[in-house]
């Protein structure tokens, strides 16, 4: 049986384990990592209520639960979860009270998973790593002295370190790509409009974020998207997500991805062993050149910059708050967005509609893409300082990381990454698959194919799998 949240589910509703037990263990291994940063705040009492409701249900109503009694983190950006007050990984936000359930957590606790806790992130998200000044430095557990990536680090490293099977994530610019491929997971940013975005219908920073999960396997993948997505709920206009499709499909794989931003030569050549993997499966390869998706990742990591620069000055100033409580790099950040024109701003919102076009474009000619997420092995712990005020050095390093994730988020289109073996150091190598919009579900289909091959293994077990 494969060991993911799908399976303890499984094992919680047939009565092989309890939500209880399942809990109990999460939050033991949650203690016993703690120095892996993954978990910014705990509630034990919640989490174990949240089990034992889970556990008097009838079987045959657990049953029926995709996620019946599995413990969950929340991020600590997004959501939010009542009772499970987030800070946004800034001294800005105190941790009190808690706001009402947004429709995505509601559906969430409707699909079973009982929530503990929040896990790290960087403040207010600004970074591929997730080392909030406030703490705890979330570090990789595959490799202690590396980032899990960002912002949705923490996140990744609970569920690679099996504290917890799946947990809550977001994506604004590869936030939860790159998390998930640092840690050998499986990652999809959701096409826009697909996921909700209530009750408070807020623009998702203009479109180009999404939340989910990370997971341990395509199956969990799959089943939290058919649990959680649809009659969207938010400012976009709703997205039915595509069927899986029969066929002989064409997928455009990534030659080479150019000078400006080189991948290492192992990363690129998994990408090249992904695809004759497809291939053998009866689908087509076809060529595609760096060059045709290089202006749009520019134009992409433009339009993110001034997003959520504009986005975060926007917040301080309509909630009064004292920016000079946040750290150097977010305090200029929060500069750079009072000072960006609103020409620029049009611009890069002008450049985002134009990416979605040529995208479309690209799409003429094949079904699927598959490229890299990282340009490299995960960074080293504070490769991502924020004691600086540089923010084109800040930018530049997170798109010299992963060069090509911001495109998903500008145009819309949905991404998934996946890891597809090892390297040397025995760090996981990941691939990255994208499609047109509205089809998430060729890309979980084809990612299904790609986990067949066994070429990743998870390091550590599951916290509450029965033994």
């Amino acid at each position: 049986m494969q060991a993911d949240a799908t399976a303890l589910a499984q094992a919680i509703a047939g009565g092989r384990t309890t939500s209880r037990e399942a809990m109990q263990a999460s939050l033991s291994a949650s203690s016993a990592w703690e120095s892996l940063g993954a978990v910014a705040y705990r509630d034990a009492d919640k989490g174990l209520t949240a089990a034992d409701a889970i556990d008097v249900l009838p079987g045959d109503v657990r049953h029926t639960l995709p996620f019946s009694g599995v413990p969950t983190l929340g991020k600590d950006l997004g959501g939010p979860f009542t009772g499970f007050p987030t800070t946004a990984g800034s001294r800005l936000m105190a941790r009190r009270g808690g706001l009402v359930d947004s429709d995505l957590a509601k559906r969430f606790r409707a699909a079973g998973l009982c929530l503990f806790g929040l896990t790290t992130s960087p403040e207010f998200g600004l970074s591929l790593a997730s080392e909030p000044a406030i703490g705890p430095i979330a570090r990789n557990p595959l490799a202690p002295d590396l980032s899990p990536g960002g912002s949705s680090g923490g996140a990744a490293a609970a569920v690679a370190a099996g504290i917890v099977a799946i947990a809550h994530a977001t994506d604004a610019g590869g936030s939860i790509r790159v998390p998930a491929a640092c840690c050998g997971l499986v990652g999809l940013k959701p096409s826009r409009g697909l996921m909700p975005a209530g009750p408070h219908f807020g623009n998702h920073l203009g479109g180009i974020a999404a939340e989910l999960v990370v997971t341990r396997s395509v199956r969990d993948t799959a089943a939290a998207l058919a649990a959680l997505s649809g009659n969207a709920r938010g400012p976009f206009p709703p997205v039915e997500m595509q069927k899986q499709r029969d066929g002989r499909l064409r997928i455009g794989v990534l030659t080479d991805t150019g000078a400006d931003h080189p991948t290492d030569a192992t990363r690129q050549a998994v990408i090249e062993e992904a695809a004759r993997a497809l291939e053998a499966t009866g689908h087509q390869l076809v060529p595609i050149s760096f060059e045709a998706v290089h202006g749009m990742a520019s134009a992409s990591r433009r339009a993110f910059v001034d997003i959520v620069c504009l986005n975060l000055a926007d917040t301080i100033a309509r909630f009064d708050l004292d920016a000079g409580k946040t750290e150097p790099l977010t305090q200029a950040v929060i500069e750079r967005g009072l000072s960006l024109s609103a020409q620029s701003l049009w611009q890069s919102l002008n450049a985002m509609v134009l990416v979605s076009r040529d995208l479309w474009r690209l799409f003429d000619d094949i079904d699927c893409l598959i490229s890299p997420i990282l340009s490299s092995a995960p960074c080293p712990v504070g490769s991502f300082p924020s004691d600086h005020r540089d923010t084109d050095l800040h930018f530049e390093r997170m798109a010299a990381f992963a060069p090509l994730a911001a495109i998903a988020n500008a145009s819309g289109f949905p991404a998934l990454t996946l890891p597809f073996g090892t390297d040397a150091a025995g760090l996981p190598l990941p691939v990255q698959l994208m499609a047109p919009m509205g089809a998430d579900a060729l890309l979980l289909q084809l990612a299904g194919l790609l986990e067949q091959d066994g070429r990743w293994q998870h390091r550590f077990p599951i916290a509450g799998w029965p033994a």
